[in-house]
């Protein structure tokens, strides 16, 4: 288990860790320094062997009073991507993680989808039969509508091989940011990465949490928001989304949980006068 917010467990389910894509590659507008800046403020970010930035895949499981909750879900197997560590893999991390949470598929009652890109809905479905099905057969799948009509108009093989069988299925609900499901999760705005992008907020009690989804990419980011990110659709609102994100995870003191920070991905931001800056837990 991961940490306790309030009686809710929160889980890692982990499916990748390595080494991703050169930095300058990934924050174009940090400088020809990046890599060296971002090893200074993240000991171990950098693979000292490929110079590739450390990027881990994860889920997150989550274990409420009243619901067993699945937060994205990674590449997945036999998925088209274009990275090709990606594609087409055949791994059994993801799904061991989730029996070690002790969960089974079928026990899962909602999917929250922060956005729809390759790294995060792989496992809404699998391959049977020669047909993609969801994977959490009792599931209701909620994803960001917004994000759903861009990418029903791109027809990527994501959205066909992830996303249109959960919708065929009649278990996928298209929500707006600011949805609440029961008393403990609200979907967060943070546009920019994607249209419908959403952080996940976790309260209970006096105590809560943020999993930023792909708000941000590392926690160097927490001294430099202004760093955007290759694949942000629109990185100016990414911005923006980011340093608010930013402000509210230092007034509120949540915990954060970084889906792609470096290991172990969970920590506190703090404020100065002139910026914000990261706390491992």
């Amino acid at each position: 288990m991961l940490c306790k917010i309030g009686d809710i467990e929160i889980w890692r389910l982990l499916e990748i860790n390595g080494p991703f894509l050169d930095p300058l590659k990934l924050f174009p507008n940090a400088g020809p320094d990046v890599s060296a800046r971002i090893e200074k403020l993240v000991p171990g970010a950098i693979d000292a062997e490929t110079g590739a930035m450390i990027l881990p895949v994860q889920g997150f499981l989550l274990k409420t009073p009243d619901h067993v909750v699945l937060v994205d879900g990674c590449v997945g197997n036999d998925k088209t991507a274009a990275l090709p560590a990606w594609n087409k893999r055949q791994d059994g991390r993801f799904m061991a993680a989730l029996t070690a949470a002790g969960v089974t598929p079928a026990q899962v009652d909602f999917v929250l989808c922060t956005h729809l890109h390759t790294d995060h809905v792989g496992w809404n479905t699998q391959l049977q039969d020669g047909r993609w099905v969801p994977t959490f057969p009792n599931a209701k799948y909620l994803m960001p509508s917004a994000d759903e009509a861009v990418f029903r108009a791109a027809a990527s093989d994501t959205f066909t091989e992830s996303v249109l069988p959960v919708i065929e299925a009649g278990q996928a609900e298209l929500v707006q940011a600011g949805h609440t499901l029961g008393d403990y999760i609200t979907l967060m705005p943070t546009p920019g990465h994607t249209p419908g992008h959403v952080s996940i907020g976790i309260k209970h009690g006096a105590t809560q949490a943020i999993i930023t989804g792909d708000a941000l990419h590392t926690t160097a980011q927490c001294w430099h928001p202004e760093w955007h990110f290759s694949f942000d659709m629109d990185a100016d609102l990414a911005e923006t989304s980011r340093r608010q994100l930013l402000e509210t995870a230092s007034e509120t003191h949540a915990r954060i949980i970084g889906s792609h920070f470096k290991l172990p991905s969970i920590g506190h931001i703090g404020a100065t006068g002139d910026g914000f800056f990261w706390t491992d837990d």
